[in-house]
């Protein structure tokens, strides 16, 4: 039934009784209007029945009453805005601290996680520090600035005309600087120009298209979760054959020599800056600054032996945010194949990863252990 493949059941009226009225003399009155309701709501078990507020019609109105939960809205959140000076206070206090660490005797996974975490204290700390609560709305600018903000006070208070011209000047400084990045942005991408047409944007959802998995609808966030999860993580528990290692030639081992300085700095140097950062909300941008200091440099080397040689991954690096985005150009969006996990990890470990991988490749395509298949 189409009731089922919406978790729907037939609702009991609390005063049972005819729901359409003959007018035909001798003919008798029926129940032909039914509802439905979600199956085994408390809040949604029944309906009534109102034949006196038919008036004209042969059909009396069904009614419900509906509860509505008050749902408070976030306005407001704490955030750096990018290229302030918060921003560059936030780098600054990173760096002083991180730089005082002591990463030169990493000898235990207790001492790696413990140096890890207080990399991770030290920057929760300094963001509680810094940041400051914004509030946000539909009439909020992307390229408002701090700049903009201190104008636009000056000129509420003095009510001039120089401090009205210095409000407009920083408007228009803002929104140059603002849309400038984005086209810059635009331009190193793949799409180019193309990404600001409108057939390539990201598609509005439908509002009565509801996400469908096993043919069943995912009407709440616990089925939504087990629909995800069972989608996107089928790898989990996939065995793997680890026989095919048999056939490939063995080769001599190798030592895997301390990290180098110009590794990192070589790394870093490809990431975006616009990149979303992870849980820990370091950007690349941060990083690029963190490790020009030397002190900051050499602690996150050290971090990244200490995990080759102890053969420990820290769990601060697994920690992630994962943000589902709809794919272009699908005809519906009721099925999960149309929707793309992306996931964000926290930074230190990201660039550890790529120096890592970077690596590797170098040393699978010099010695030519790449498989013939």
């Amino acid at each position: 039934m189409i009731a089922d493949s919406f978790d729907l059941s037939l609702s009991s009226p609390t005063n049972p009784g005819p729901t359409r009225f003959s007018d035909t003399t001798g003919e008798s009155n029926s129940v032909i209007d039914l509802m439905f309701l979600h199956h085994g709501s408390d809040e949604l078990d029944n309906h009534s029945i109102l034949p006196d507020c038919r008036l004209s019609s042969d059909h009396a109105p069904l009614i419900i009453d509906i509860p509505i939960v008050e749902e408070i809205i976030q306005s407001s959140k704490f955030a750096i805005l990018p290229n302030s000076e918060q921003e560059t206070n936030f780098i600054k206090d990173v760096i002083l601290s991180f730089s005082k660490l002591d990463t030169s005797h990493i000898e235990s996974i207790d001492n790696l996680e413990t140096i890890v975490n207080q990399l991770r204290v030290i920057v929760d700390q300094m963001w509680v520090k810094i940041a400051k609560k914004s509030r946000y709305s539909k009439h909020s600018k992307q390229w408002w600035s701090e700049s903009c903000k201190s104008t636009l006070l000056a000129y509420r208070s003095e009510r001039s005309h120089e401090s009205w011209k210095s409000f407009k000047l920083a408007v228009k400084n803002a929104k140059q600087s603002f849309f400038n990045d984005k086209i810059q942005e635009i331009v190193n991408k793949s799409q180019g120009p193309w990404e600001l047409m409108n057939w390539v944007k990201k598609r509005k959802l439908p509002a009565i298209e509801a996400i469908k998995y096993n043919d069943w609808p995912c009407l709440t966030p616990e089925s939504l979760w087990n629909a995800l999860y069972n989608t996107f993580n089928t790898a989990l528990y996939r065995q793997v054959d680890a026989k095919i290692l048999n056939e490939l030639d063995q080769k001599p081992s190798q030592n895997w020599g301390s990290f180098s300085r110009f590794e990192f700095l070589s790394a870093i140097s490809n990431c975006a800056d616009l990149s979303l950062p992870g849980p820990d909300r370091l950007t690349w941008r941060h990083w690029k600054n963190i490790i020009k200091n030397d002190a900051c440099l050499s602690n996150v080397i050290n971090i990244a032996d200490a995990c080759i040689n102890l053969g420990h991954w820290p769990n601060h690096f697994k920690i992630s945010t994962t943000i589902i985005i709809p794919k272009l150009n699908k005809s519906s969006y009721n099925n999960l194949k149309a929707f793309c996990p992306i996931v964000l990890l926290n930074t230190p470990g990201k660039l550890i990863e790529k120096v890592i991988a970077k690596r590797l490749q170098f040393s699978v395509v010099s010695n030519n252990f790449i498989h013939p298949s």
